[in-house]
């Protein structure tokens, strides 16, 4: 409980300190980019090499790439029997199946499970849904994307973006590193370093989530978000948890992955969503009322793993 009343006074500080003229316009956006390059890559770096490798892995690694298909699946079911745009559609297709598994999940997990289940987290994450949001995202932006820039790049062109994002990804170099370096003991002072660094992750995230958080929606809009947060944060971990108890498997690391399937929209899927001109107020609403709503589900859900 104690966690869960810091994430929420982080998170509140974040929307505070929006209102201050010391504080840019661009706030949010540094602390993000220290984070990505700094703090996650030093969290991966502490925790992965202390996985203990074996069968269990594989499920945070291939769960979330199930729920993508599953949610996106369900969104083009609801976008048809309601009718909604394209930019709404594209919008939905980049939130609901893409969550937020690193910034938000892994201070969750810890907060739920102990630090002893981040390694999971991590894998969901990395393996998941990061690369589900280099090639996944892209695509939806490529098909749903009303800028010619990006609706008119060649499929090469697409592959090589891809790449680059994926091979370049901070966090993703510290995953490989960390695995190659996992036999290997660490030194003290260096392991210091990183474990000081790795725990500027989660105050610095959830404030810049508060920075970023926005409540004004358009009344067409309201629909779309009530549906998408539903599938989310109930119907994807539901789901989830079906599925793992119908194929019977029951380990730390699949609770890990269930509950990381219930994680609200993810802010870098938003950001997207904006580059492209997809309903962005949509999904800056989508992700504030996904974090609230989410202290609540994800609470509920934990009872059931």
């Amino acid at each position: 409980m104690d966690n869960i009343v810091f994430i929420l006074a982080l998170l509140l500080i974040g929307i505070a300190i929006k209102r201050l003229p010391a504080f840019p316009d661009d706030s949010a956006q540094i602390l993000t980019s220290f984070v990505i390059y700094i703090s996650l890559p030093a969290l991966i770096l502490v925790k992965i090499p202390e996985l203990e490798v074996s069968a269990d892995i594989l499920v945070p690694a291939l769960l979330p790439w199930v729920m993508v298909i599953f949610s996106a699946i369900i969104v083009l079911v609801f976008s048809k029997i309601f009718k909604w745009s394209r930019q709404i559609t594209g919008a939905l297709l980049l939130l609901v199946p893409l969550g937020n598994t690193s910034f938000f999940g892994i201070p969750m997990v810890e907060s739920f499970f102990g630090s002893d289940h981040i390694s999971y987290a991590l894998l969901y994450d990395q393996l998941g849904t990061f690369l589900a949001l280099a090639t996944y995202g892209t695509i939806i932006i490529a098909i749903y994307s009303d800028k010619e820039d990006i609706v008119n790049e060649s499929v090469k062109e697409q592959i090589k973006v891809i790449a680059k994002k994926v091979f370049t990804f901070p966090p993703l170099l510290a995953l490989i590193t960390a695995f190659i370096i996992a036999s290997w003991p660490i030194p003290t002072e260096l392991n210091f370093i990183f474990e000081s660094l790795a725990a500027t992750l989660v105050p610095l995230v959830i404030i810049a989530v508060g920075l970023k958080i926005e409540f004004t929606i358009k009344r067409e809009e309201i629909n779309p978000m009530a549906i998408g947060l539903g599938i989310k944060l109930v119907l994807a971990p539901v789901f989830a948890l079906m599925l793992i108890k119908a194929l019977g498997i029951d380990s730390a690391a699949s609770k890990v992955a269930v509950f990381e399937a219930g994680m609200p929209p993810q802010i870098s899927a938003w950001a997207l969503a904006m580059l492209a001109g997809l309903a962005p107020k949509l999904g800056a609403m989508m992700v504030a009322m996904g974090i609230i709503v989410s202290f609540f589900t994800l609470s509920v859900l934990y009872q059931f793993l």
